[in-house]
């Protein structure tokens, strides 16, 4: 993972792992850690103030997925309490590179890492300027500002 800055914040959000969401030997599917660091970025965004689909609905803003990677460290089980920890790693104008770590809540271990980068765009994916009322929040929130 990216150097993080020590200011960055970061932002917890828990889950418990369904039974869908694994194999027949009741290990977490690997996709959907993918969509576990979804779930952490839009609770994020939550406890900045705001929700993204205020950000799509009232400013035509998006932010679109670019680039994912996720490390595998060890298995999460069906029933374990999952704790998703999110962090803004850069942001730029029409840019936001999120940070996440899962680690099981009854023994800390860490089960993932990984990153996603993003593209700031409009309803037809024209590549557009952050709205400042979010990238000075975003800022913020990654210990920039």
């Amino acid at each position: 993972m990216q150097q993080v800055n020590s200011a960055a914040e970061v932002f917890e959000t828990k889950l418990r792992v369904r039974y869908a969401e694994t194999d027949q030997m009741g290990v977490v599917y690997h996709s959907n850690y993918i969509i576990w660091f979804e779930v952490g970025r839009v609770e994020m965004l939550r406890q900045l103030g705001f929700t993204y689909r205020e950000m799509e609905e009232q400013d035509d803003t998006h932010i679109a997925v670019v680039e994912a990677r996720c490390r595998f460290k060890a298995p999460a089980l069906y029933d374990d309490l999952v704790v998703v920890r999110t962090r803004l790693l850069n942001v730029r104008d029409s840019f936001l590179h999120f940070g996440y770590e899962i680690l099981r809540e009854a023994d800390g271990t860490q089960l993932a890492e990984g990153e996603t980068v993003h593209l700031v765009v409009d309803t037809g994916f024209k590549r557009m300027a952050l709205p400042d009322k979010y990238r000075q929040r975003f800022l913020q929130a990654a210990g920039k500002a």
